[in-house]
């Protein structure tokens, strides 16, 4: 799906989450946590740098999904992007944590 500028949107509405997890690109991994997830991809907050360019295949390891492919599809700002890859083992583990285990995250206000 594009936009009127030609550029990619999303394909999906995603959900506000915290979830810990940890991102694998060849031999570099980094500590994370999931900040908003949809079926079709998620956007991770991380801990420490990774050189993942945008196309490249990566691993996200989570406790609530298991391991889930992806490929990057933008990294900025200590923040990455991700695409899953669309294979029936990912997308029964995503219906799998909605079904299960997902719970919209709200902003905590303060007074």
């Amino acid at each position: 799906m594009s936009n009127n500028l030609g550029m990619d949107v999303r394909k999906a509405p995603r959900s506000r989450v915290r979830m810990d997890s940890k991102v694998r690109y060849f031999k570099q991994e980094a500590a994370g946590r999931v900040i908003n997830i949809s079926r079709t991809g998620l956007a991770l907050e991380l801990a420490s740098k990774l050189h993942a360019a945008a196309g490249s295949a990566i691993v996200i390891e989570n406790e609530d999904i298991g391991l889930l492919e992806g490929v990057v599809r933008w990294n900025y700002g200590g923040r990455l992007g991700v695409m899953f890859k669309p294979n029936s083992n990912s997308i029964a583990k995503l219906a799998a944590y909605f079904r299960n285990f997902h719970q919209e995250v709200r902003p905590v206000l303060r007074g």
